[in-house]
C-alpha cells in the first residue's frame, strides 16, 4: 500500500510540548511518570523523523491552576500564563537555554490552545483573556481558542451556567473550544453531557456567534470492545458521534487511540490494529466526513502508551484508512491538514 499522504502536507492537530523544568507544574505528572522529561520541539522532530509535519497545533498541558484565587487576584493562573509566555518565545523564534527548539522551528507552530478558567464564567474569562493577550504579545493571533479539560472533572461541570456563559463568550470572540471527554473511563454520561452542553451553548445564539467545538481523541472510546454489534458502550459511543456531528460547528480529532486500546493490541502490526479499529474509524468517517475530521497524534502521550514509534504507527493507521476508504485527493488533503486549518480559523 502506497503512503496515502505522499506529497500531502501534514498538520498535526494535537501535540503537547514542554521542558523538563515544567514537569513539576503539571496536575497529572509524578516524578516516575514516563512523560516526566523534556518533550519539546526537538524531541517531536526526532519522533516524527522522515515524516515531520509541516505544522502543528499546540494544546495546553493541563498545568496546575486554582480557579478561586485566579478569579480573585489572578495568582491561580500563574502556570497556564507561563505556558503562554513560553509559546510566545517559540512563535517569535526567540528560544532561551533549555527551551528545546530553534529559531527556525517557529514556523511549525500554526496555532495554540491555552488553558482557560471556563467554570468561572464570562466576566472572569474576559479578565483572563486580557492576561493571555499580555503574555502572548505578538503571538496573540496564534491563540485560536482555549481548553479546560473535562475528562477528569465531576459530572455536571460542563453544564453549569457559568461554563455555558464562557462558551458563548468564546463564540462571540471567534475563539474555539477544545473539548476533552473520556467515555472509556467515565462512561456514557460524559457523552450525554457533551451533547447537552453544545446544545445549550448554541441555544438562541446567532449562527455567526456559535462557538466551534473541536473534540479531542474520538471522545476516548473503549477500544478493547470485541463485539461491536452488541456492546452497549460501543452503541452509546456510535449514537453520540452521529448526534454530535449533526451540529455543523463540531469537528473531531482522529487521535488518542493507543491510550484506549489494550496493550496486546498496541503491540500488533498496524495492519492488525487497523482491522480492530475499523468499526470506530468507519463511524467517524461516516458521521463527520473528511471536512470535519482531522489527523492528530496526541504526541507525546501516544508514545507513553505505544513506544517510540507511536507517531509513525498512528500515521500508518490513518494512511490505511485513506486507502481503505478510497478517499479522493481533496479528501486526503482535508484529513491530513486542511480541515484542522479551517476549524481553527488559520489562514492558509
Amino acid at each position: 500500500m502506497a503512503a496515502a499522504n505522499e506529497n500531502i502536507p501534514i498538520i498535526d492537530a494535537h501535540i503537547h510540548l514542554y521542558t523538563k523544568d515544567d514537569v513539576p507544574t503539571f496536575n497529572w505528572c509524578s516524578p516516575d511518570h514516563p512523560l516526566a522529561k523534556q518533550q519539546s520541539v526537538e524531541e517531536f522532530k526526532a519522533a516524527t523523523e522522515g515524516s515531520t509535519p509541516s505544522g502543528f497545533i499546540f494544546i495546553e498541558v493541563n498545568r496546575k491552576f486554582d480557579l478561586e484565587s485566579g478569579a480573585q487576584d489572578g495568582s491561580g493562573w500563574k502556570e497556564p500564563l507561563a505556558e503562554v509566555a513560553w509559546l510566545r518565545r517559540l512563535v517569535a523564534g526567540e528560544p532561551q537555554e533549555g527551551d528545546g527548539y530553534t529559531k527556525e522551528d517557529a514556523a511549525l507552530c500554526k496555532g495554540y490552545i491555552p488553558w482557560a478558567p471556563m467554570p468561572s464564567g464570562a466576566a472572569v474569562m474576559e479578565k483572563y483573556i486580557e492576561r493571555v493577550k499580555e503574555a502572548a504579545g505578538e503571538s496573540w493571533p496564534k491563540v485560536r481558542g482555549f481548553r479546560y479539560l473535562l475528562q477528569d472533572k465531576p459530572n455536571g461541570t460542563m453544564l453549569e451556567d457559568k461554563f455555558i456563559e464562557s462558551l458563548k463568550l468564546l463564540g462571540r470572540l471567534k475563539l474555539v473550544f477544545d473539548l476533552g471527554v473520556d467515555q472509556h473511563n467515565r462512561g456514557r454520561t460524559q457523552l450525554e453531557e457533551a451533547v447537552e452542553m453544545i446544545d445549550r451553548a448554541h441555544d438562541n445564539v446567532p449562527e455567526e456567534d456559535k462557538v466551534v467545538f473541536i473534540i479531542n481523541h474520538m471522545c476516548k472510546p473503549d477500544l478493547s470492545v470485541y463485539n461491536t454489534q452488541t456492546d452497549t458502550s460501543f452503541i452509546a459511543w456510535r449514537t453520540a458521534m452521529f448526534t454530535l456531528s449533526k451540529c455543523s460547528r463540531t469537528y473531531m480529532k482522529l487521535s488518542g487511540g493507543f491510550a484506549e486500546m489494550p496493550e496486546s493490541l498496541r503491540a500488533r502490526p498496524h495492519e492488525q490494529i487497523f482491522d480492530a479499529l475499523t468499526p470506530w474509524f468507519t463511524v467517524l468517517l461516516a458521521a463527520f466526513g473528511t471536512d470535519r475530521l482531522m489527523f492528530a497524534s496526541d504526541w507525546p502521550v501516544c508514545g507513553a502508551a505505544a513506544g517510540d514509534d507511536a507517531w509513525h504507527k498512528w500515521r500508518k493507521l490513518v494512511e490505511r484508512l485513506c486507502w481503505m476508504a478510497s478517499l479522493e485527493e481533496a479528501e486526503k488533503r482535508a484529513l491530513w491538514g486542511q480541515t484542522a486549518l479551517k476549524a481553527y480559523g488559520i489562514e492558509q
